[in-house]
């Protein structure tokens, strides 16, 4: 298990708050610094714990980091990655929490300088809530963190990386960065959308009579519109192939309906609870 002297987030909210909460809880590090833009947030996260000290500039706090992780939404993360390259001691790891990661990378790898230490990474341990006051020490127990590294990645660096996760508790998983994409594209990205048209479509005059299936379905639409507005933009070719993978599921079930097949029904039915069975709770 990977141990600091210092520790570096940049956003401190639901992951960042929950990264330092774990790094402290199993005594990771000796220093968590939280990096934010408004001092009353990084007291809150330091009154809860999340983190020993406090910066409102990246260049202040990663300049004794051992690891700089960046939690900040996918449009900004590249450019505070490399803000903290420039701050951090040579040695430093970098990575950040980022939803999406081809386009980050690249960004990133245009410009940072060779010597530097970066591997882009993935927690899959979100929430449709955000803050540090609902971060968690125990958030990535059993999780999947998938971390993304390219032809320019050494193999030292990526097991760094992919112990610092599993040092919180995470299970890590490697992927290419389009890989990752892909595929969150379907298990993520897509259905915070359907989740959102589902609520979006439901009439006001129907809300008092909405029960458990409601709400399980649209929980995730109460995720930050900002945030995933970036998200959805930022991965919108490998959306858009999903999106029309489930208009043609879609499709089937309206044709099924509309001749009252019951037979096709059921088996549409069927092979999504086969799906969803598998994954288990």
């Amino acid at each position: 298990m990977s141990r600091f002297k210092t520790v570096a987030i940049v956003g401190v909210g639901l992951i960042g708050g929950s990264i330092g909460l774990a790094v402290r809880d199993r005594k990771l590090a000796a220093a968590v610094v939280g990096i934010g833009r408004t001092a009353p947030k990084l007291k809150k996260a330091k009154d809860l714990g999340a983190i020993t000290e406090t910066s409102l500039t990246i260049e202040e706090g990663a300049e004794k980091a051992d690891i700089v992780i960046v939690c900040t939404p996918v449009s900004d993360i590249a450019g505070h990655i490399l803000q903290a390259a420039a701050a951090a001691p040579s040695t430093a790891l970098l990575t950040d929490a980022g939803s999406t990661k081809r386009k980050i990378i690249a960004d990133v790898e245009a410009a940072i300088g060779a010597d530097k230490h970066f591997v882009g990474s993935h927690p899959l341990a979100g929430s449709e809530k955000t803050g540090a006051e609902h971060a968690r020490a125990d958030l990535f127990n059993g999780r999947v963190v998938v971390v993304t590294p390219t032809r320019r990645t050494s193999n030292g660096d990526m097991q760094a990386v992919a112990d610092f996760w599993s040092g919180l508790g995470a299970s890590v998983l490697i992927m290419t960065p389009d890989a990752h994409d892909r595929a969150l594209a379907s298990t993520s990205h897509l259905p915070h959308l359907v989740a959102s048209a589902v609520a979006a479509k439901t009439a006001q005059v129907d809300l008092p009579v909405t029960a458990g299936g409601w709400r399980d379905v649209t929980r995730i639409a109460a995720g930050d519109p900002e945030l995933w507005t970036q998200i959805l933009l930022e991965n919108r070719e490998h959306v858009l192939k999903s999106l029309a993978g489930f208009e043609k599921t879609v499709a089937a079930f309206r044709t099924a309906l509309e001749r009252g097949d019951k037979r096709r029904l059921n088996q549409l039915l069927t092979e999504g609870k086969q799906v969803r069975d598998a994954v288990g709770n």
